[in-house]
């Protein structure tokens, strides 16, 4: 073997694994932190709302049996798994807004920092310290709105 490719093999092996993980590594947040995190939550919380929008559609659609078919309906809503569905969705709605407006500030230029040359190893601004807060705000919002809703619905 050569010194170059020695040199190569040793290269390769301090780089890590291969980057041939599938969908387990790309969902992995220890290797990407809170964005990676976030980035799921913002998905799987669209995702869910889309579902409640759908079903709500068809919810409201019951109206056309007439008042018994409403109340028949809506009497499902009315239970503790309706109540706790609901909750969850008012926790996707909340973190799903407040996330978005922190992506949309983020692809503004707001919070992002001041440009800098990219060196080796490259630490991007546009993760910083201002959009993790955000990130955490965004959850923590969607638990407080979560567990207000609760305490309405259940009547606490």
């Amino acid at each position: 073997m050569t010194t170059s490719a020695a040199k190569d093999d040793a290269r390769d092996a301090a780089a890590g694994p291969p980057h041939n993980a599938g969908v387990g590594g790309m969902m992995n947040p220890g290797k990407y932190g809170l964005e990676r995190v976030a980035y799921w939550l913002m998905r799987l919380s669209g995702l869910g709302l889309l579902a409640y929008f759908i079903g709500h559609i068809y919810e409201t659609s019951s109206i056309l049996q007439g008042k018994a078919g409403w109340d028949e309906f809506l009497a499902l809503t009315q239970t503790t798994e309706g109540h706790l569905i609901l909750a969850v969705v008012i926790g996707m709605c909340v973190f799903h807004t407040v996330n978005g407006i922190r992506i949309m500030l983020g692809h503004g230029g707001v919070g992002v920092g001041r440009p800098a040359r990219p060196d080796y190893p490259y630490d991007p601004a546009s993760q910083n310290y201002r959009h993790k807060i955000g990130i955490c705000s965004a959850i923590v919002l969607a638990a407080v709105a979560m567990m207000y809703g609760m305490a309405v619905m259940f009547g606490v």
